[in-house]
Formats: structure tokens, sequence, C-alpha cells
């Protein structure tokens, strides 16, 4: 059975949440398919492996063609906001001058993206983080920056009684939280955004594979697999927002790229390599606050890197080492004195997001020299910091986890260079935008999470300009009924067939004072 709505959302993550927020206030009918599981705080994994296995994309294996990029990207309710840290930053100056000279979209300027930020932030608990939350890794890498004259700042994270109090000695271990939060503390999408939007009414259908969308004149039509069945599903307008890497897949393999030149270019990353420092006594980096502190020194943000204290588990530290056997096993012994630095590079060099003659994902993602030098940049500033606090020895990575994945889709002035105009749709496809971080003109060199977030809120204020709702009105139809609703219109005026007296008389007596009501045999027209 077909189903049909205003607007289907593909994807979870930040974009996709604050969409279906914004628009379900809006009294929009709205869908949102996810491929990933609804996972909350009690089910969500206990330890690493099946955290890579159960949230993640390809067990958190997808490479680049040439192997020396990893990337992560979630695959579970509430998308990447599940694994992040939830680390919020908005934009400076300097990263949105490059997006405008890039894509000459006007309103990507401090000023213009202020009340998106003003907003998405009203609906959040933001927090710095004080003194008595940094534990030992963040106190070295304080001092060590100290010490050889750099500046530093306090984090600034999403987040709600983590259970951290220093007069009575309360400490939550806040790792598990690249596990998913088992406090409902890290204002992740499923506790923040799409709580409320499924409050509004919001469909959800998870373990939703999408497998191809197709433009049509009146409607967007998905289809897809949940768990392993066949669905279709209709919409006034398809909102992309599976990230840089889903969209730019979904929309290659439904044959947009004909159309489309610059689909699958201007693909980006900030490469992360994490630099472990080995100490006579124990720092316990696993435990306590997890990251805290990064630097905040102007000479590195015009170098193209940062540095943060970071830390993670015993699979991922093991992967950092070169070998086996006895000395890796030396190693490991030492998890407990291991301190670690991460070096966060500003992508200077594009990559493609492509399909094989087979077509499957080609993800052609290079390190060029100057990513290898703004990285060689940052791993001698994380030497000269663990210099300084007495670091025995350091371990630099030997490979690179390409985080906060953009472009693919970006957005610009014209369908030869971009794929998205600057009302975020879709160049030759009325029906169809994007909205997640797939859009991005170039590498910010900030984390991404909260742009992501004003971006979505303004897509929601073009999309409810171009569909206005008249009404706060949403019927609710349980999940196992759903089958039952077919809308033969999806204009303003919608109309439903009802396969019983007792619905039809049922519907008929909530809305009589919220909608105008017309009845021909078991065909129920509103008005709304």
């Amino acid at each position: 059975m077909q189903e049909s709505y205003d607007f289907a959302i593909i994807g979870s993550g930040p974009s996709g949440s604050v969409l279906a927020h914004y628009l379900t206030q809006a009294g929009a009918q709205c869908v949102m398919l996810e491929a990933g599981k609804a996972l909350d705080k009690r089910t969500y994994p206990k330890n690493e492996l099946h955290a890579n296995s159960q949230l993640m994309w390809n067990g958190g294996m997808d490479t680049s063609q040439d192997a020396q990029l990893l990337f992560l990207r979630g695959k579970v309710l509430g998308g990447g906001s599940v694994i992040n840290q939830c680390l919020l930053d908005r934009f400076d100056a300097l990263a949105l001058e490059d997006w405008q000279a890039k894509s000459t979209v006007d309103w990507h300027q401090l000023a213009d993206f202020e009340r998106h930020y003003n907003e998405v932030e009203s609906h959040l608990c933001l927090h710095h983080f004080t003194d008595d939350e940094h534990q030992r890794n963040a106190q070295l890498f304080m001092q060590g920056l100290d010490q050889c004259g750099m500046k530093w700042t306090r984090l600034r994270r999403g987040q709600n009684n983590c259970g951290h109090n220093a007069k009575t000695g309360q400490r939550n271990d806040c790792m598990q939280c690249l596990n998913g939060c088992v406090r409902d503390a890290k204002q992740s999408m499923p506790v923040t955004f799409l709580r409320k939007a499924r409050q509004q009414g919001l469909a959800l259908l998870t373990e939703f594979n999408v497998t191809q969308v197709i433009h049509g004149q009146h409607f967007v039509t998905v289809f897809g697999e949940q768990q392993g069945q066949p669905r279709q599903i209709r919409a006034r307008h398809c909102i992309m927002a599976a990230g840089a890497i889903g969209s730019t897949e979904l929309l290659l393999k439904s044959g947009f790229s004909s159309s489309l030149p610059a689909l699958g270019q201007g693909f980006t990353c900030h490469p992360q390599l994490m630099n472990i420092g080995l100490f006579d006594e124990p720092v316990d980096a696993h435990l306590g606050t997890f990251q805290s502190v990064k630097s905040d020194e102007p000479q590195f943000r015009q170098q193209g890197f940062k540095l943060e204290n970071v830390f993670a588990g015993p699979i991922a530290i093991a992967m950092l080492k070169p070998g086996f056997g006895q000395e890796h096993q030396d190693f490991m012994q030492k998890y407990r004195h291991m301190a670690c630095i991460e070096v966060a590079v500003r992508d200077a060099t594009e990559g493609q997001i492509r399909l094989n003659n087979k077509g499957e994902l080609v993800i052609d993602k290079r390190l060029q020299p100057a990513d290898l030098q703004r990285a060689q940049a940052g791993l001698n500033a994380v030497e000269r910091v663990f210099d300084a606090v007495g670091a025995q020895s350091v371990l630099k990575s030997p490979f690179s986890f390409g985080l906060h994945l953009m472009g693919g889709c970006t957005m610009g002035e014209g369908v030869h260079n971009s794929v998205v105009n600057s009302d975020f749709g879709v160049w030759g496809y009325d029906r169809l935008s994007i909205a997640d971080s797939s859009i991005f003109p170039n590498a910010p060199g900030i984390n991404p999470s909260l742009t992501i977030m004003a971006m979505a809120h303004r897509a929601s204020e073009v999309l409810l300009a171009k569909y206005p709702c008249r009404s706060q009105y949403t019927r609710h139809i349980p999940a196992q009924d759903r089958s039952d609703l077919v809308l033969e219109s999806v204009t303003e005026t919608k109309t439903v067939v009802l396969k019983s007296a007792a619905e039809k008389s049922t519907l008929a007596n909530a809305s009589a004072k919220k909608m105008k009501l017309k009845s021909e045999g078991n065909k129920v027209t509103t008005e709304v």
C-alpha cells in the first residue's frame, strides 16, 4: 500500500530532526525515513565492538579509495547526533567568508546566520565546561598549551545533567556517549528536536532503507525496503537529510547525475589524527568528562588546524599502534598511562563521491600536499605540548579518521558547479530539497552540527513559505492502521479513503471544530 504525506524526510540526524520539528509544528503531515534502528538509553550498546556494528554504516569501516581515510557516519535513529560528542560551535567570519566566496550565496554571512543560531539554541541545553570538570587528560593538555604560550578555551557542549558534581565527588564516565548517551543528558536529536516532532504527529519509519527517489510533476515517490518488505512513500516534497555520503549516493543511484553535473563533487571532511603521549603516572583519560578543551590559537586557525583533548576505547587505541605480538600487548597494558591530543585538519582538497561500473559506492578522497602540510604543523604542535608536560614518548597517528563529512551536493548559484540553489532546492527539480552537510561549499574547520541545525531551520522557513500550512491540525494514525489510509490528493485540500463508518465518524467528531468536512460515501474531504 502506498502512503502519502506533505513532506518525506530521509534521515533523522541534526538536519532531518530539526526540519521535522518545524514542519510538524506548522501543521504539515511529515514522514521520516531512517535506515538505522530506534535505540534509546536502555538499548544503546555498551562496548565499542557492538557500537560500531549497531550504530554506524558498514561497521564504521567506510574507507577512501586509497584506504588512507576511515569515515565514520551514524546509522541509528538520531544519526550522527547519537555517536558524536555534541560539541556545538557557531561558525566564525573566516568560515562563512570562504563559503560566500565559493558559493556566491548572499546569506552566507554571520549576520544572516545569527537568528537561526539563536532559534535552534533556544531548544538546547548548552554547557561550558568548568575547571572542576577537567580530568587529568584535559589538565595535561591545558598545562602544555600554557607552557608553550598557546591559547586554549573550554568547549561548549549540548548536555543536561551529566552527573558531575565536584562537591560530592560524583563523576560520570562520558566516553560512553560515543555509543549513545545512557542518561539522555547529551542533547542528541532523539531527546530534543526529534522528540518534539514525534509529539507533534511525525510519522517515523525506522530500518527503512531508501533505494530510489523518483521526482514527478505533482509528487515525489520514495522507494525502499523496511525489514525486507518493499515500501513506497509519496509526498508533495522530499527532503534529503541523509548526510554527505548518504544523500549523494542516493541521488547518484536514482539517476540524477545526468542532469546534475556537479553531483558528487566537492566532498570534504575534517581529517582527525589522534596522538598518544605516555606518562609515568596514570592519566585515566577514559574516566570522567571525555572532552572539554580545545586550542584557541589564532595562528593555528590560519594554518588550517586545531587541537583538542580526546580519547577512545581500547579497540580504537589498539588500531593506532602498528604491529602485533608482545610489543603491541606491552603498549596496550599502558592504557591508563595514556594521554591523547587530536589534530583536526581543515580540509584543503576536495574529493569526489561516485559509483563504479558495478553501481558500488566509491569515495575518492586523498590527502594532498596542502592537507599533509596542515597535519604536520598540528603534529609538531602536539609534540611540543607533550614534551612540555613530560611525556615519556609520543605515538603519532598512522592514519586519519574522516569526521564531519561534507559536500557532494554543494550549494551555489548555477547547475554547472552546484547541486542545490540558495533556497535548498535541487536544480531542475521543484519538489526536491537538500538541507544537510552535503550542501556545504567547503570545509569550515569548525564542528558543523550547530550550523547544520541552523540551516535546517532556514530551510523549514523556505518550505513553509512554498507550502503554507493554515492549520495546526494533524491527523494521527497508529502505525498498525496506516495501511488503511490513502491520500488521493496531496494538495491543500486532502481526500482520504476511510474503510469503516466508525473511522469516518470518529474523524468527523474530533475535527468538527478544527476543519470543514464534506462527506461523499466513504470519502471525507478535509479543507485545512
